[in-house]
Order: structure tokens, then C-alpha cells, then sequence
């Protein structure tokens, strides 16, 4: 899979049951709209869940696996339907190789300037960022000077107030976990509240998107 098609923005799902995270998914795909879904491994079904996921959703929604610590669980992943693997460390060669193989895209973390030059030296499509609240949107501006705009994604602390800020910073992907919904609209099956906290994500983008088109 080329990143040319990786959604801007990837809801992280963690501590979701079976049941909850194919509720979240089927209210995202009938909204029609281009993002990806990170199943965590530290969900108990995490295999489970990316199998029926993409067996129901797979058309509409781009799933793959989040919190990807080492080459095994890699491997559950892809061979459960994982089209991505983030993780919030570094990959190792092992992963880079399978991944490439299988043709699944690498999204590993990094902090420092080195850091995410091994990465993508190693063969990252894309680096995240982690967690990108502690070094705030300033950050990726300042990384633009030596490297020009990279294939980075900014994790960890991203809410629906600074997400604009991130992208006026030079900023590719996102990934949004748990400012995403209230815990008790996945609980109540509430999916009018689901839909309309993943629009205002999907609104914010595009609002920084279109400002950017008109100043050009």
C-alpha cells in the first residue's frame, strides 16, 4: 500500500470490547469518509477485531494495529488483515522486513531529529510523533528547516482545540485516541454523538485546508 492513500486522519482505538470497536467502526463507514482505524494490541481481541472488521468495513475503512512492541505481535496483525502497524517506539529491522514484504505500511515513533532519521532511513513510510502534546505543534515547524516536509503524524495529546495548529504546522497525519468520544456514547450506542465528534475533526482539517489553497 502507498502512504499517497494513508487517511489524514487514524482514530486510535484502545480499551474498546469486540462489540464496542465494531459499533465505532460501522458508524464510520457510513459516514463515507476516509479514516483509518488503529486497534491497539492491548485490546484482549485485537486480532479478533481487525479480522471482522475488515471483513464488514474493510471497503470503507483502512485498519491496522496500534501499539505494535515487537515482531510477534506484528505478525498477528497482518496475518489478522492489518494493512498498518504503528507503534510507540522504534521498529526493528525484523518488522521493517515483514512489513515490506507483506506490503503493510510502517508507522513507528520517534522524538529526537536522529531518531526520526533512522527511522525513515530504516524504511518508516511515515514516523509518529510521540506524544506530540509535549513538544507542541512549534516543534514539527522547527523540523521543516533541515528536512523539508516529512511524512510525519502527530500522536498523543491531539484534541479537536490544537489539531488545527498541528496542520498549520507542517503536519501530514493524525491520530486521535481517547479526546476522540465520551466513553459513555460508545457505551449507550450513541451514534449521532460518534458521528458528530468525528465530523468536527474531519471539519477542522479541511477548514486548515482550504486556508491554505486560498493563500496560494
Amino acid at each position: 500500500m502507498s502512504i499517497t492513500n494513508f487517511p489524514e486522519l487514524t482514530i486510535i482505538l484502545r480499551g474498546y470490547s469486540f462489540e464496542e470497536a465494531m459499533f465505532v467502526m460501522e458508524e464510520l463507514a457510513a459516514m463515507n469518509c476516509s479514516v483509518g482505524i488503529e486497534v491497539t494490541t492491548n485490546n484482549d481481541d485485537f486480532t479478533h477485531i481487525i479480522t471482522e472488521g475488515n471483513k464488514k468495513f474493510g471497503q470503507q475503512l483502512l485498519i491496522g494495529a496500534g501499539t505494535v512492541l515487537t515482531f510477534s505481535q506484528a505478525n498477528q496483525a497482518i496475518d489478522s488483515g492489518a494493512r498498518f502497524l504503528l507503534g510507540p517506539q522504534k521498529f526493528s529491522t525484523a518488522i521493517f522486513s515483514l512489513a515490506r514484504e507483506r506490503r503493510v505500511v510502517t508507522v513507528p515513533s520517534a522524538f529526537t531529529p536522529s531518531e526520526i532519521q533512522v527511522m525513515f532511513d530504516g524504511g518508516a513510510d511515515i514516523v509518529k510523533i510521540f506524544p506530540a502534546i509535549t513538544v507542541g505543534p512549534t516543534y514539527f515547524q522547527q523540523l521543516i528547516g533541515p528536512f523539508g516536509i516529512r511524512p510525519l503524524m502527530a500522536v498523543g495529546g491531539v484534541t479537536i482545540d490544537n489539531i488545527a495548529d498541528f496542520k498549520k504546522a507542517g503536519v501530514m497525519y493524525f491520530g486521535v485516541g481517547s479526546s476522540m468520544f465520551q466513553k459513555v456514547d460508545i457505551q449507550n450506542r450513541n451514534g449521532q454523538a460518534i458521528r458528530k465528534s468525528i465530523q468536527s475533526y474531519l471539519d477542522k482539517l479541511a477548514e486548515v485546508g482550504s486556508e491554505e489553497d486560498e493563500s496560494h
